[in-house]
Formats: C-alpha cells, sequence, structure tokens
C-alpha cells in the first residue's frame, strides 16, 4: 500500500481521480458506499454463520456458555465503539489536524484497552462464576482479546474520519471471515467453548493487526501542528472525555436495544419468551441490515457543512429499507419464520411484521444517537435513559409477547419522535447562526 495520505478540506479523499467524493458535498452516495456495504454483509453473513456452526457442533450446553460470552463481548464493544465515534467525528470536524487527532486517539486506545483488559484480567473469576462459564480459561481470554477489539476501534473511526472506504472495508471483512475460517476449524478440532471463543477473538486480531499496517507512518516530516504540544482542544484528556460521553451513549442505546430480551425471560413463560426471542432475530436482522449508512453519513454529519442533508438523507435512506423489510416479511411471513427458527415458533408468524416494523424503528433511532455525537449532544442521552425506564415499567403490566412488543415499540418511537425533533431544531439553529454569520 502507497503511503499514508493526508485528509485535506477538499473532498475526494479516498476517489478514483476525477471522481469527488459525494459525500464530502452532503449529495449522492459517496464512493466506498458499495465497498462498505458489501463489506459489512461479508462481516455479518461470517458471524452469522460462525455462530449458527457453533451452536450445531457444541450442543446445549458449551453452546449456552459461549453464546454468554458473546452477550458480555457486546458490553465490553461499547468502548470501542466510544473510540471509533470519536476518532471519525474529530477528524471529520478539523481536517487539519488530523495526524494530532490520530496521534491522541491511538494513545487513548492503548491505555484505555491495556486498563479495561487489566479489569477484566483481574475479574476473570467473578465472571466465570457470575456466567456460568466453568472455564477460568474462557473468562482470561476475554480479557486479552478486549486489547485487540478495542484498540481497532480506534483504527477504524481514524479510517471512517478520512473516508477510506476501501482500508476500512478491508478492515470489516477482517473482522469476520477469519472468525468464521478458524473459529469453525477450532470447533470441529476440539468442540469447547473455550475453543468457539478462541475462533472469535481471532476476530479481533486479525482487524488490528491489519490496523496497525494501514495507520503505520514515520515522524518524518511531521511540522509542529502534528506534533502538538496538549494544549490544543485534540489533546489527551478532551479526546479521552468525549470517547467516555460517546461509550455512555451507545451504552445506553444498546442497553435500550437489548433489555427486552432480558425482560421476556422474566415476565413471559418459557415458551412466550422463545416465541419472542425468534422475533428479535427478525428485529436484529432489520436494525443491522442499513450499518452501511451509518458508517458512511457519520463523518458527513461531523462536519460543519452538509451535516444536516447528510442526516436527512440517511433517515430516508433508512426508512425506505426498513419499510420494504416490514412489507416483505408481512407478505411472505413463512419465508421469514424459516429463517427465525422454523416450525416451531409458528406461534409467531402474524406478529414477525410488527417486529420488521420494531427493526426499523431502533435503525432509525441507532443513526439519530450517531447524529447527537456528530453533534456533541451532552443532554440527549439522557432521553434514550428514559425511553429504557418507560420500557422497563411498561414492561412489568404485561404477560404476552404482543403485549411486550407493543411496549417495546411504543417506547422506541416515542423516543424517536423527541430525538427526531431536536435534531430538527438543531439544524435550524445551525442554519440561522451561519446565515447571521454571513
Amino acid at each position: 500500500m502507497a503511503g499514508r495520505r493526508r485528509v485535506r478540506p477538499e473532498p475526494a479523499v479516498d476517489a478514483p481521480p476525477g471522481e469527488p467524493d459525494a459525500a464530502a458535498h452532503g449529495g449522492q452516495l459517496p464512493a466506498g458506499s458499495a465497498q462498505i456495504a458489501v463489506a459489512l454483509m461479508v462481516m455479518n453473513v461470517s458471524m452469522y454463520a460462525f455462530t449458527m456452526s457453533a451452536a450445531r457442533v457444541l450442543g446445549p450446553t458449551p453452546y449456552g456458555a459461549f453464546v454468554a460470552v458473546v452477550n458480555a463481548m457486546l458490553i465490553v464493544s461499547v468502548l470501542q465503539l466510544g473510540l471509533q465515534a470519536t476518532a471519525a467525528r474529530r477528524i471529520s470536524a478539523d481536517p487539519e489536524h488530523v495526524d494530532e487527532i490520530e496521534r491522541q486517539i491511538l494513545r487513548v486506545s492503548f491505555r484505555a484497552a491495556v486498563l479495561l483488559g487489566a479489569v477484566l484480567l483481574a475479574a476473570a473469576p467473578v465472571v466465570d462464576r457470575l456466567l456460568g462459564l466453568g472455564s477460568l480459561a474462557t473468562a482470561l481470554l476475554m480479557a486479552v482479546a478486549s486489547v485487540p477489539l478495542t484498540m481497532s476501534g480506534a483504527q477504524a473511526g481514524i479510517l471512517q474520519g478520512e473516508r477510506r472506504w476501501r482500508e476500512l472495508a478491508v478492515l470489516y471483512v477482517l473482522s469476520g471471515v477469519p472468525r468464521l475460517v478458524v473459529g469453525l476449524a477450532l470447533v470441529l478440532w476440539q468442540p469447547t467453548q473455550l475453543m468457539a471463543f478462541l475462533g472469535l477473538a481471532v476476530g479481533f486480531v486479525a482487524p488490528y493487526l491489519y490496523g496497525l499496517t494501514v495507520l503505520r507512518r514515520g515522524r518524518r516530516g511531521r511540522d509542529a501542528r502534528a506534533r502538538g504540544d496538549g494544549s490544543h482542544p485534540h489533546g489527551f484528556v478532551p479526546v479521552m472525555r468525549e470517547t467516555a460521553r460517546s461509550s455512555q451513549a451507545l451504552l445506553a442505546f444498546f442497553a435500550l436495544t437489548n433489555a427486552d430480551m432480558l425482560v421476556a425471560r422474566t415476565v413471559l413463560d418459557p415458551g412466550d419468551s422463545g416465541l419472542y426471542a425468534a422475533g428479535v432475530l427478525v428485529s436484529r436482522a432489520v436494525l443491522f441490515l442499513p450499518q452501511s449508512v451509518v458508517v458512511l453519513a457519520f463523518p458527513s454529519m461531523s462536519a460543519e457543512d452538509g451535516a444536516a442533508r447528510a442526516l436527512g438523507r440517511s433517515v430516508a435512506a433508512v426508512v425506505v429499507l426498513g419499510a420494504l423489510c416490514t412489507a416483505a416479511t408481512a407478505v411472505l411471513p413463512d419465508v421469514v419464520l424459516v429463517l427465525a427458527g422454523g416450525g416451531a415458533y409458528a406461534a409467531v408468524r402474524d406478529q414477525l411484521w410488527l417486529f420488521a416494523a420494531l427493526g426499523t424503528v431502533m435503525a432509525v433511532l441507532q443513526l439519530l444517537v450517531y447524529s447527537v455525537l456528530a453533534r456533541q449532544g451532552r443532554h440527549s442521552v439522557h432521553l434514550v435513559w428514559a425511553a429504557l425506564a418507560l420500557m422497563l415499567a411498561g414492561a412489568t403490566t404485561v404477560s404476552s409477547v404482543t403485549g411486550l412488543l407493543a411496549v417495546v415499540l411504543l417506547a422506541d418511537t416515542v423516543l424517536l419522535m423527541v430525538l427526531g425533533v431536536l435534531a430538527h431544531v438543531t439544524a435550524r439553529g445551525r442554519v440561522v447562526r451561519r446565515a447571521r454569520e454571513s
């Protein structure tokens, strides 16, 4: 690969000669949209294929422990996503200081990753007992795997902020394919939860090593601005604080979009809980389908110019895609039921389109939460926690799949409307402020 390119205020960061990056103008899809979309699809399909293969090879007990570890790593990954959002936002908003931002982000990510790994290492015996793993080695491996997982988030954010879509696409592919290939080989060799998670850990190490390669650069030719002295807004402490705020916001979103499954285990009987879990598969599929829209839009939403236009067009794209998925689910429920678990879950067949609608709402919510991160909103995250509290309170009054689904859909929809209004008001305020300044 050629030497690392410097990000400039002009477009065409990663576009071929003569083909400017439309995202910089707030226009059509950026030049790397197809690459990111395909890469995310490959990553998600690979991860799903490995999980399903592990379920068949391991058997119920080891697989249950493996799923518990996977869910625990989802919580751990909030720091990774916070670092990615911080890096992408700062580089997009201030491309003139890309070198200093990159240096500070990597410093913060290294220290945060080591600290997180050390905490998980010390807590390994507790994690082992809490998750019922029966394998201290698996808990220790979680601690080790959290380090490359966290640092790869900073690398992905740098590539995203610089709009280096090709390299970012490769990083996403490396997050999935090695996990499938190496992980499947390991569980076939020794069908244990430890081997399954070791395969998962490979999916953290591979993109991290690739990130090291594409971001490596020499110190020669650096000017004083790039070196920085810690007094600039992109110093270590400001970057660390923003990472903490972003991680908290994403944790709130993760809690909101995943708490319903935990609630279902409490308020529903085991059979209905299983039916709800089948429906959740549909909602999660619709939630993750437009991931590429979020990845591609976030740098533009972080820039001063065209942020409102980028958000509006991204929301429209997500809504259209979600509406198509919901309509397809309503028309072809039997086909979707096969993907959601098969005939054993036929009792939830007629509600699958509602789960698809829930996935659409959550996908738009995800985009709005990232728009909050892009504009550095400090208070909107409290609304996400409030929606979670509303959902939990309402869930205690229901005892059926339809009732729980209605409560979750209502809480998420109310939050979406409030965040949407706030985003519109903020965008209008920016337009008025720029008009006055000009």
